[in-house]
């Protein structure tokens, strides 16, 4: 069977998106980058610049699912506070799209990816581009790339 998996690594300012395709054990690349809101644009409207970007991709791949990293503990408080509204704008993009969201907790997806929980970004890095058979660029698709492959391993072994 064939399954599309959008994986997002949520941020403010850069959001993360990868898009894979999986069978038969087998994984491909369809499409992978980052949604770029304008820095000095107030929240709100970076806000709507992520949503618009993930509902163009949410429309153009049609993803069996979206895979999404469990919150972890931010720096500060603001950052908590912001990253839990963006990450608000992908669960409702997810939904308005009926396409079901799961999320995995940081060492889960090292583990599956690196096959190490405290793996560093540059060993995710490297491994997404060695599974994938590409180069990318930057560390915010490489981590939607990473937590969309971990979802394709863990629902292969119907663990989600």
């Amino acid at each position: 069977m064939i399954q599309v998996v959008l994986g997002v690594d949520p941020g403010s300012r850069h959001t993360g998106f990868g898009v894979i395709q999986g069978e038969k054990g087998r994984i491909n690349h369809l499409a992978h980058g980052q949604i770029a809101a304008k820095s000095s644009a107030p929240l709100e409207f970076r806000l709507r610049q992520i949503y618009d970007g993930l509902a163009d991709l949410l429309y153009q791949h049609r993803p069996h699912c979206l895979a999404l990293e469990e919150i972890f503990l931010a720096h500060n408080v603001r950052t908590a506070f912001i990253l839990g509204q963006v990450r608000g704008i992908v669960l409702l993009a997810a939904a308005q799209a009926e396409v079901p969201v799961h999320l995995y907790p940081p060492l889960v997806v090292k583990k599956a990816v690196v096959g190490y929980g405290q793996a560093t970004k540059i060993q995710v890095k490297m491994m997404v581009e060695n599974l994938l058979g590409l180069s990318v660029a930057g560390h915010h698709a490489a981590d939607a790339l990473a937590v969309g492959v971990c979802h394709y391993f863990h629902s292969r072994l119907g663990a989600a």
